[in-house]
């Protein structure tokens, strides 16, 4: 093979010849950097839950106290909603404005259900006496700060699951207005709010397994 063949094979070969290769829009490095923030938040709140936790000599076991066959499955559908999420962002590069607002949609209702499962826990455990600064089990009192850090660390992440849903509705719109699917980097909009919901999903299977199961 001559040089000039192989020099063209070579060239032929780079991803630099890929036009999105090293390049990413403003909006996806602010969204990046938003995430890496918004991580740490989390990352604190965890550490802060496992100091107070391991430090604690009568913290209850979370198995006897919260419900984790319904929590698991209400972790079953935001992994679900994460994957119709990606195939909302495959539609709208496809520029397919049907099945991008038919994922987007069912995102939305995964986020939703998500939501409503949340509210019915916390009412149950309220009227079993988890509360926010004093907590019992039974009528028999528990470390207090049980039911604080519960709450702290769920809540904080559920008002990020209401924000992606009230995100995604707001994308919606603009889909069925067919803004997304115009070709180019016009789908843009609708990997931003992704990246968002994929971080929001993998912080609850960390906080999950953190608050509920360990």
């Amino acid at each position: 093979m001559s040089d000039t063949n192989a020099a063209t094979i070579d060239h032929a070969d780079l991803p630099s010849d890929d036009p999105h290769f090293g390049k990413a829009t403003g909006g996806k490095i602010a969204m990046w950097m938003f995430i890496a923030q918004d991580g740490m938040s989390f990352g604190g709140l965890l550490f802060a839950y496992g100091v107070l936790r391991g430090t604690a000599n009568d913290w209850p076991v979370p198995a006897e106290i919260l419900g984790i066959p319904l929590t698991a499955f209400a972790t079953f559908l935001l992994i679900c909603s994460s994957l119709t999420m990606v195939f909302a962002v495959l539609a709208a590069k496809e520029k397919r404005q049907a099945d991008l607002c038919k994922w987007l949609g069912a995102t939305i209702v995964g986020g939703l259900a998500f939501l409503g499962i949340q509210a019915y826990e916390y009412t149950h455990l309220a009227h079993a006496g988890i509360g926010f600064t004093h907590s019992a089990v039974d009528g028999v009192p528990i470390n207090s700060l049980f039911g604080t850090t519960f709450y702290a660390v769920t809540g904080f992440h559920g008002l990020h699951v209401l924000s992606g849903v009230i995100y995604l509705t707001c994308i919606l719109k603009g889909a069925m207005a067919g803004k997304y699917t115009q070709g180019g980097l016009s789908f843009s909009p609708v990997e931003l709010v992704g990246l968002f919901w994929h971080f929001v999903d993998l912080v609850w299977i960390l906080v999950f397994t953190f608050i509920y199961l360990l």
